[in-house]
């Protein structure tokens, strides 16, 4: 499991009318890569309405789930484009735990927060029908990290998983399946939850 690109917005680039610019477009850049609590060094975040946050410190994707939105679309999904900052080989990000910790390269420690939602922003950028709703659908929207230890990462890092909590509430459950048993198991595990998908997993786990 390794780090396959470290991925940083150069340029603004015009998002739909509602939003104005946008720093979704992120590229891959070359060396190590210093990141903080708020994320990468040298990153940018336009809406702070709904990004930015340390619970969405990084996006992550895996290149198996690239692959096969390549498939899908007949396009090429080249690092960055969903405008993830870490592109990742070898794991399997999408079965994640909530909670999950990994090490990435010999210092940075994060915690898998949540899935990413589809926004508007993501629709314009890819120009594809109904992109939202397919997205969704394919039950791969990579995961927010949180930074628990800060450090500088870089291409070809190792990612290490340093523990996993005692539920089964992966990325792709919440995201998909969205069970109230198994939202109700996670709750009572006591992981350690974002805010938004505490109150989320309350709701689920009370319905009848």
């Amino acid at each position: 499991m390794r780090v396959l690109t470290v991925n940083v917005v150069e340029e603004l680039i015009p998002g739909p009318k509602e939003t104005g610019l946008t720093a979704i477009d992120k590229r891959p850049q070359p060396g190590r890569v210093a990141v903080g609590e708020r994320g990468l060094a040298g990153d940018r975040v336009c809406d702070t309405a709904n990004h930015g946050r340390p619970d969405q410190a990084l996006y992550v994707y895996a290149e198996e789930d690239a692959d096969w939105w390549s498939g899908e679309l007949s396009r090429e999904i080249p690092s960055g484009l969903f405008g993830e900052n870490l592109r990742t080989e070898g794991l399997d990000v999408t079965g994640a735990l909530l909670g999950e910790v990994w090490r990435l390269g010999d210092e940075v420690e994060v915690m898998v927060r949540a899935p990413r939602i589809p926004c508007i922003t993501f629709q314009h950028r890819m120009a594809e029908p109904r992109w939202s709703r397919r997205f969704h659908q394919a039950g791969r929207p990579g995961a927010y990290l949180r930074v628990l230890r800060t450090g500088s990462i870089a291409a070809g890092d190792a990612i290490t998983i340093l523990h996993r909590p005692d539920h089964e509430v992966t990325i792709g459950q919440f995201f998909g399946e969205q069970s109230p048993a198994k939202m109700q198991a996670m709750l009572d595990s006591g992981v350690d939850l974002w805010d938004e998908i505490r109150d989320t997993a309350r709701r689920i786990a009370a319905r009848p």
